[in-house]
């Protein structure tokens, strides 16, 4: 389901594409079919046995009618003139009545039972395939869709694209009753049945015109409910800054103007329904009273007898049963519809970042053979070829014209613009700059959290593009500013892995113990956890409330830590650590090692700064000059002023704190 959002303008594997996997395409009857169908042909074995129990009860229901009129015939008429022997078989017509009855309740109830779980896999197969999605999908397909309507989407719009299949069953078992009851129509009496058959393009009418009327307010009603949503999500997440500011009023208000607009909207939807339905429920009993006028005529002229009207009649009564069921899905579908549109726009979304399938060992070999040749690959000689040739050895990162282009409100933005940059395996690298200058953008980059528009960027030579996902989360780890910790324990939020699901043996969990000890070790937070109740096992409330802001960046530092990672991305990760804490923890990557990892950081403060081997300074998406911090400051009049200006910020920093 393809949606306009804006996204990186760049090569095909980066690019947003619209395609036509899931979307529904034709007419608003065409996309209607491709609904039911899709949805019933996920789940054939359920809906098979629901559509079959649905046919056995119009089956049975329609034979009933045969038996009402033989029974009113050849029993009931017979013994209220005084027959004995008609009075004597009164019983085992009885008899006869019964069993049908059981019949029609086991029927119903297990196509109720197995349409109920066809929605229920449904629904379940939807959210799980949206929440697939939503992980495959890049940051920056995320930023340009609101939280809140994400949540919708898995919530309300599953719910509504799933909505029809709860009558769906129903109203396409008893079709049978339609079939059986004209053919039986027609056997009573023609006239009889072209009387009663006058409903049915009487319905088709009335729902043609519902169509019209409904389905533009579902689906304003179904955008407003991800609306609602959206606006609910940011008053939450915002509840300290609400309650700090004293803006609790303002976002009543607001909260208040989007959920009128969802009343109005679903009171249009009510207002088209409750015209509708009535429609639906009047046309079989219209259809009684003119085959019962047309009837009493018929009679009248010795045609037919008086069982034959009331067995047309019972007939009628019974085509009720699937008109109404055939009302209750038309009046589902223009809501399962948009609620399924909306789903499938996240699903044809293609702001996933295309998948690679190389690893690094078997970039090794290719640049061996590269080398043999006379080629070159980017990467200097004598350069380690990476973790399957050199253990964990640090990566080497390599930028080769790389540029990032946006388009942000119908306009191009260049975010970077001919960065050429070359990081040493195991090298520490400073990236500095002003705000806006490029620095979230170009780090993000070497995790590939987003592909560049120009340009190459490479890991031990290998263009990030052609690896594996799995190879590069298992060499490359990334820590943001905002950390976000889990409401799970210590161990659980370092280690991130569901061993202890998959059940291990005592040898083991030790050693993932002491492997989350080593990491929280590194990033000088081991102190703080031994002191919480329960160590590892000590809880750790919604997002981290019960850890300082340092803690949890320090938590998220171990995190990746115990991945061992080769190349380490600290997106100004250590801003609300302690300047002692963080040259500690900086100091000691080292440590933890004989082949320390490739650190790359967005830094802020000068003491970070001075650790690093190299220093990038960019401004406006460009490098302005690479060099020690001290070769910077000698030569380089920009960065000099912003040195001055990290001081000032770190000195008001450490006093705030």
């Amino acid at each position: 389901m393809p949606e306009a959002a804006p996204g990186l303008q760049g090569p095909p594997r980066s690019t947003f594409r619209a395609r036509t996997g899931y979307g529904l395409s034709g007419s608003r009857t065409r996309r209607s079919v491709q609904v039911m169908v899709r949805g019933i042909r996920s789940e054939p074995g359920v809906y098979a046995l629901a559509i079959g129990a649905s046919a056995v009860f119009g089956a049975v229901t329609v034979g009933v009618s045969k038996a009402i009129g033989a029974v009113t015939d050849q029993v009931v008429v017979p013994a209220i003139a005084g027959d004995p022997d008609a009075q004597g078989r009164i019983w085992l017509a009885g008899l006869v009545l019964a069993a049908v009855s059981i019949t029609l309740a086991a029927s119903v109830a297990a196509r109720r039972v197995w349409a109920g779980m066809g929605v229920s896999n449904l629904q379940a197969g939807h959210r799980a395939s949206v929440t697939r999605q939503y992980l495959r999908l890049p940051v920056s397909w995320h930023r340009a869709h609101p939280t809140g309507q994400l949540l919708a989407t898995a919530s309300a719009d599953v719910e509504a694209a799933t909505g029809v299949f709860n009558p769906l069953p129903f109203a396409l078992g008893v079709v049978v009753m339609i079939v059986v009851a004209a053919v039986m129509l027609l056997a009573i009496d023609p006239w009889i049945a072209a009387a009663a058959l006058v409903v049915i393009p009487l319905a088709i009418a009335a729902n043609l015109v519902f169509q019209r009327y409904m389905a533009p307010a579902a689906t304003r009603a179904q955008q407003l409910r991800g609306s609602v949503a959206d606006v609910a999500h940011e008053s939450f997440e915002a509840a300290v800054l609400v309650k700090s500011l004293g803006t609790e009023a303002r976002e009543e208000r607001r909260f208040a103007a989007r959920t009128d607009d969802l009343r109005r909207a679903n009171v249009d939807v009510g207002v088209v329904r409750a015209v509708f339905d009535p429609v639906i429920e009047l046309l079989p009993s219209l259809g009684t009273l003119l085959v019962l006028g047309v009837g009493a005529g018929r009679v009248s002229a010795g045609a037919i007898g008086t069982g034959d009207v009331v067995t047309a009649a019972y007939l009628l009564t019974v085509m009720a049963v699937p008109v109404r069921a055939f009302g209750w899905v038309l009046g589902e579908l223009p809501r399962a519809d948009v609620g399924y549109e909306r789903v499938a726009r996240v699903l044809d979304a293609e702001g996933s970042l295309r998948p690679g399938t190389g690893t690094f060992g078997d970039a090794g070999s290719r640049h061996e053979s590269r080398r043999e040749s006379g080629q070159s690959d980017g990467q200097p000689d004598g350069q380690p070829d990476g973790q399957g040739r050199q253990g964990r050895q640090g990566l080497a990162v390599r930028l080769d014209g790389v540029g990032v282009d946006v388009r942000a409100h119908g306009t191009d933005v260049t975010l970077l613009d001919g960065i050429d940059l070359e990081i040493p395996p195991g090298s520490v690298v400073a990236v500095v700059g002003a705000t806006g200058a490029g620095k979230t953008t170009l780090v993000s980059l070497l995790a590939r959290l987003g592909d560049p528009t120009r340009g190459v960027v490479r890991l031990d030579g290998v263009d990030a593009r052609d690896l594996a996902p799995e190879a590069i989360t298992g060499a490359v780890a990334f820590v943001s500013q905002t950390t976000f910790v889990f409401e799970d324990t210590v161990r659980g939020n370092v280690l991130l892995d569901d061993h202890d699901e998959r059940g291990a043996t005592d040898d083991e969990n030790a050693a993932r113990d002491q492997a989350a000890w080593d990491a929280l070790a590194a990033a000088r937070v081991d102190d703080v956890v031994r002191a919480l109740p329960g160590g590892l096992d000590a809880p750790l409330g919604e997002r981290g409330s019960n850890l300082s802001g340092g803690q949890r960046q320090r938590l998220a530092i171990a995190r990746a830590l115990v991945r061992a990672p080769r190349l380490l991305v600290l997106d100004d990760a250590t801003s609300a650590v302690d300047p002692a804490v963080e040259r500690d923890v900086l100091s000691g990557l080292g440590e933890r090692t004989a082949q320390p990892p490739t650190v790359v950081m967005v830094a802020y403060r000068m003491s970070s700064v001075a650790l690093a081997d190299v220093v990038v300074h960019l401004e406006g998406g460009r490098v302005v000059d690479v060099g020690s911090h001290a070769e910077l400051l000698a030569r380089d009049a920009g960065y000099r002023d912003l040195a001055t200006a990290y001081e000032r910020e770190a000195t008001r920093r450490e006093e705030d704190a």
